[in-house]
């Protein structure tokens, strides 16, 4: 395997971290709008049971 110079090094630490950081926020983000569409629907349900008569 080669060896790579400092920057090159330094450049892929950068872009394992982007990486790993935008993949967490891509989970996150997807959770908590799965969250949110779970909670809309449940209030949506409880709306509509209020006036049951």
């Amino acid at each position: 395997m080669p060896q790579l110079s400092p920057l090159n090094w330094i450049l892929l630490f950068i872009l394992f971290w982007s990486a790993v950081i935008s993949m967490s926020i891509l989970i996150w983000w997807s959770k908590k709008i799965l969250f949110q569409s779970e909670v809309s629907g449940a209030s949506k349900i409880l709306k509509e049971n209020k006036w049951n008569w």
